[in-house]
């Protein structure tokens, strides 16, 4: 898409959002969601500087829930009652689709993804390679790089509003353990691997504890960390508490590799293995 026909597109989308209803440019809305399921734009985006939210897109989304009406649509002997309408055309994106996998329009899958039974809501960008495994949910906006694993039943949150507030993004190469939650923009740095069970968000910290101090990062996982749930202490009025974090407990190297050799190397540590062979 042309420089001048993005800025063009914007301006609209700017305008509707802050018009009445009846005065909804519900073309350019239409239009902007559209560039958006065929991954012609993105919610956000990487860029040299990091990843940049683009407001305009995400209020697009937040439009078509107004443009839209409800409508009933049939699969077999199920009915659902829903304003937005399914994603299609997978044998042409070259994607595989296990039912009863779910992905609405709105949300781009690039080729080579793998969608077992799972759910991929509007605006999420999914890469190519990705495997979203079953019960796992990828949130409205979020942004999932190329060659990613999401183990079974992992929950990826999603945001609509405020615009300018960054989602979920999972980097190329990474290995997101079972029952893994990540919410509140979190940033998964390329190629790290989370140990099933972690809940990170953009306020609970990831302490690395390789060194010989302790290194607190907050909103995001440095790339190749391994991390796995762990447990610091806060002092409140009423006594000391344990609150969760994410502990990373090394960096993946040639030796971590193989799946089989990292689970070895968290069972050292009282886990009973990290990822899936």
């Amino acid at each position: 898409m042309s420089v001048d026909r993005r800025a063009d597109l914007a301006a609209r989308i700017e305008a509707s959002f802050d018009a009445e209803d009846w005065q909804l440019d519900a073309a350019a809305v239409e239009d902007a969601v559209g560039l958006l399921d065929r991954g012609e734009v993105r919610v956000a985006e990487p860029t040299d500087a990091g990843w940049v939210v683009n407001g305009w897109v995400r209020k697009a989304v937040l439009l078509y829930f107004r443009i839209r009406g409800m409508q009933t649509i049939e699969s077999g002997p199920f009915e659902y009652h829903d304003k937005l309408p399914l994603k299609h055309g997978f044998v042409d994106a070259g994607v595989r689709v296990v039912p009863p996998a779910t992905v609405r329009y709105g949300a781009y899958l690039s080729p080579g993804v793998i969608l077992m039974p799972s759910y991929v809501n509007i605006g999420a960008w999914v890469g190519p390679g990705t495997m979203v495994d079953t019960w796992a949910t990828v949130g409205s906006c979020a942004q999932i790089g190329a060659n990613v694993h999401l183990s079974g039943g992992v929950g990826i949150g999603g945001v609509l509003e405020p615009v300018q507030a960054s989602p979920v993004v999972v980097e190329d190469g990474a290995f997101i353990g079972s029952r893994v939650v990540l919410v509140e923009g979190i940033r998964i740095g390329r190629e790290a691997v989370i140990a099933p069970g972690v809940v990170l968000t953009g306020s609970v910290p990831v302490i690395d504890v390789t060194g010989p101090e302790p290194v607190e990062h907050r909103g995001a996982v440095p790339p190749r960390a391994v991390v796995i749930p762990g447990t610091r202490t806060k002092e409140f009025p009423a006594g000391t508490y344990g609150l969760p974090c994410g502990l990373v407990i090394g960096y993946r190297d040639a030796a971590t590799e193989s799946k089989l050799v990292l689970n070895d190397a968290l069972r050292e540590f009282g886990l009973p293995g990290a990822v899936e062979a």
